[in-house]
């Protein structure tokens, strides 16, 4: 044993992260030891049940079903919330820091709603707040842009942050099935809840792009203003076109600076199918920053489950351990940027977002057709790049896709409220951004 003080430490939650955490020390405890001069005891778990079989066992007198005696025990220097959602967790990280304790976090949802409110108590308190495994999982992406990339400015952020809609979309692209029929395997799998809703129509995404966009920029994004589509809209029709033009479909998280504001926006969007994000597929998770002095970077791993995310939990109590070790708290800013000094960005206008899209028209077959299409984008400045139009029938209606050159959101909109109101287009017309990144 360590002539060190161990870094003592109480557990909120016990589940599927919890249990990671617990079986990561008791695993890794040598290499733990090794790399912190110190062993990481923990002293009390809160559950919700006493006598749930765990592994590893955890001896009875560490349990307690009241969450307040992990915060109030006088022993604890950090508290690991693993609970998720917003109450009663917000509640009792702020009791925590109250009461002198550090905390580590993987609750994304909580910081991207409440964040501002818990960093605010924690400067206060002059305790820290550190939640790498709140984006990403296992992927050390927050340590590398509030650390790695402290000298350097990033342009751009391109990320697969939901692996549930990526299982999905890369199942519909490689066996060519329905959505609806790979969500049902998603679900049986495990991969996504009994409502999805979360991952995908990107609500998951958003919250921790919205993490994302403070580290990498000093902004302050809300999560629910950030654009935000989900992987519902794309049909095993749009992925075959897709294939087509040499693009695969990703459920992407985009973020950009400008000179007006931060482009962020969350949804799914045709990426060229060699290229690194495209390669990402199942549930796996990526993030591809581009900055100002390395250029590109990718960061790939595991986004997700019991031993990625506990890794990632394990990995900033052992910065806390050290913290506390020199006595020193404070050492960065929660968010990488202190706020006072980083000049007032908010999100730039969804309407003036541009890139090239992949548009599909359900039209009869008839003359006019595609003249009728091409002079309503035309009219809105957008011009075609590519173009796919099914052979006709008889009696069916007709696909016909086209690509676009870069183009303003806003006027793709307003083209297509005009090309669906003609009386050849028998559908609305389905719209996906397409993402031309490497």
């Amino acid at each position: 044993m360590s002539a060190i003080e161990p870094i003592r430490v109480g557990l909120l939650g016990c589940g599927t992260v919890g249990t990671g955490v617990l079986r990561i020390l008791q695993d890794n405890a040598s290499d733990i030891r090794s790399r912190l001069g110190a062993d990481i005891e923990v002293r009390r778990i809160a559950v919700s049940n006493l006598d749930k079989a765990r592994d590893p066992v955890v001896p009875r007198e560490r349990l307690t079903t009241d969450p307040h005696a992990v915060i109030d025990d006088p022993d604890i220097q950090v508290v690991v919330e693993v609970m998720g959602g917003y109450e009663p967790a917000r509640t009792l990280l702020l009791r925590a820091l109250a009461a002198g304790k550090h905390i580590v976090t993987a609750n994304k949802a909580l910081l991207a709603r409440h964040g501002a409110e818990v960093f605010l108590a924690a400067d206060e308190a002059k305790r820290d707040v550190i939640f790498e495994a709140s984006v990403g999982g296992g992927i050390p992406i927050i340590r590398m842009l509030r650390e790695g990339l402290a000298s350097d400015r990033v342009d751009t952020l391109h990320a697969i942050i939901n692996g549930t809609s990526n299982f999905i979309l890369t199942a519909m692209a490689r066996e060519g099935r329905s959505y609806g029929d790979v969500l049902a395997e998603a679900q049986r799998r495990g991969y996504a809840e009994a409502d999805p809703t979360m991952d995908v129509a990107g609500i998951d995404a958003a919250q921790k792009l919205s993490i994302l966009v403070s580290i990498g920029y000093g902004a302050t994004i809300p999560f629910d203003a950030i654009l935000t589509e989900g992987i519902d809209r794309v049909s095993d029709v749009d992925v075959h076109f897709a294939q087509s033009f040499g693009y695969t479909i990703k459920p992407l998280a985009v973020a950009r600076a400008h000179d007006d504001g931060i482009e962020a926006r969350v949804h799914p969007a045709l990426i060229p199918e060699g290229s690194l994000l495209g390669s990402v597929h199942g549930v796996f998770n990526a993030v591809r920053v581009h900055s100002h002095a390395l250029g590109p970077m990718l960061f790939y791993g595991q986004g997700a489950g019991m031993m990625p995310t506990a890794a990632s939990v394990v990995s900033d109590i052992i910065e806390l351990g050290r913290n506390l070790q020199r006595g020193t708290s404070g050492r960065l800013p929660h968010l990488a940027f202190h706020q006072q000094l980083v000049p007032e960005r908010g999100l730039r206008a969804h309407d003036e977002t541009r890139c090239p899209y992949y548009l599909r028209f359900t039209v009869e077959d008839e003359p006019g057709v595609i003249a009728g299409i091409a002079g309503a984008l035309g009219h809105h400045g957008i011009s075609i790049s590519r173009m796919i139009q099914e052979e006709g029938g008889t009696s069916r209606p007709v696909q016909v896709v086209i690509m676009t050159h870069t183009a303003r959101h806003g006027s793709v909109i307003q083209a297509l409220s005009e090309i669906d109101a003609l009386p050849f287009v028998l559908s609305p017309t389905r719209y996906l951004r397409v993402e031309d990144v490497q």
